[in-house]
């Protein structure tokens, strides 16, 4: 019988497994870890974000530069295949206010628990704490508990992840021994970062506090949402999706009262302040809370007396001297296998009969369910290719 290896056991290691075994294929699936899928189920522990539901186009855009490679791959397994396949597995599902598709159980373990379940049952093995080292001869090598093993595999599949969180899993460790083969590679960069900044100690009392309804924008990112005042930075999804900006050297600047213009903010400071202080009249006036007064006050001080001057800063308040925290705390990253370096099938053109999904690959994209859905699609891609490769008995 053919063998099929899969190398990483997360969305898309095992998606590529599911293609495989559900075309009749035994399939093994090495994972360097002792347990399967676990960034998956770190990102599960706040409730994991599936995919977002809406339009395949506005979902497809999302992607960017990389979005004419991943357009038909997400036209095989987008948000609603994505939401159908958890369904599949007992996993009903809900949508939120913002579109956004989370397990009803909300965590990622009954899912993973599910999904593995039905991949032993249909015929994969997963063998853990194998840790793919390259090939020995044409066998694919690893380093297990019991020393050096070696299969032989008529088709792989390289799931490895990324180059972030390496406790759990993906270190990037792959990148030196694909590129000793001949597989052009970009250079790995953090996305979905949290961002660094020094701040003085009058800013420690809110640290922890979130800066709800606030603009964010850096160069040509921008989004709407909330972050975290921390005490390196600044963290959560607001300041995850403009990270790639500050990463291209783009400034970063807030928008403190996203719903009034700068003329109406203008306007309001305009007023008669009394015997207000001015941190009271911004309150009063501005209906800023005490973090977002904090800030103003910590990146633009001395505060501008003048109402239009000071509303341009509200505005666009620069985030001075930020910098992206280290590649390895990013959610995830850029780099990777470069698009013309694979196959329209996901096959690396140096390496006949290997196939690439996921984060290994040179995409990337915002939090909210757009990394898992692509992993998820990029893995059915490949494992469909690698299933019909081995039809054809290539």
């Amino acid at each position: 019988m053919s063998r099929a290896v899969v190398i990483g056991s997360g969305p898309a290691g095992l998606m590529a497994a599911q293609a495989l075994t559900q075309a009749g294929h035994r399939v093994t699936i090495a994972e360097a870890k002792p347990s399967a899928g676990r960034k998956f189920l770190m990102a599960g522990k706040s409730g994991l974000n599936l995919t977002k539901d809406e339009a395949p186009e506005t979902f497809a855009d999302t992607y960017a530069e990389a979005s004419p490679r991943l357009r038909p791959m997400l036209a095989a397994l987008g948000p609603q295949g994505v939401m159908d396949w958890a369904r599949g597995l007992d996993q009903p599902v809900f949508t939120g206010t913002s579109g956004r598709v989370f397990p009803e159980a909300m965590k990622a373990s009954p899912l993973l628990r599910a999904w593995l379940g039905r991949l032993m049952q249909d015929g994969a093995t997963l063998r853990t704490r194998w840790r793919w080292t390259g090939w020995e001869g044409g066998a694919l090598a690893f380093d297990t508990p019991d020393g050096a093993q070696t299969l032989d595999a008529d088709v792989t599949i390289l799931a490895l992840g990324g180059a972030s969180w390496r406790r759990l899993g993906s270190d990037g460790g792959w990148a030196n021994t694909l590129a000793a083969r001949g597989v052009p590679l970009a250079p790995f960069a953090p996305a979905n970062a949290a961002v660094a900044r020094p701040w003085s100690a009058h800013m420690a009392a809110h640290f922890g506090t979130p800066l709800k309804a606030i603009g964010l924008r850096c160069g040509p990112y921008s989004s709407r949402g909330e972050a975290i005042l921390s005490a390196y930075g600044l963290e959560g999804g607001g300041i995850y999706s403009v990270s790639r900006g500050l990463r291209e050297g783009h400034p970063l600047t807030l928008d403190l009262a996203p719903d009034l213009t700068a003329d109406a903010i203008a306007a309001r400071l305009s007023g008669p302040r009394g015997k207000a202080s001015f941190s009271n009249h911004l309150r009063k006036r501005l209906k800023l809370d005490p973090v977002k007064r904090a800030l103003l006050q910590e990146l633009a001080r001395p505060l501008p007396q003048d109402p239009g001057v000071l509303a341009a800063v509200v505005k666009a308040l620069p985030v001075s001297d930020a910098t992206l925290r280290p590649m390895d705390e990013a959610i995830s990253t850029a780099g990777g296998i470069v698009w013309d370096g694979l196959t329209e099938d996901l096959e690396i053109k140096a390496l006949p009969g290997v196939y690439a999904a996921g984060e290994m690959i040179d995409w990337e994209a915002p939090t909210g369910g757009y990394l898992i859905t692509a992993c998820l699609a990029t893995g059915l891609h490949a494992g469909r290719a690698a299933a019909a490769r081995l039809a054809a008995g290539a």
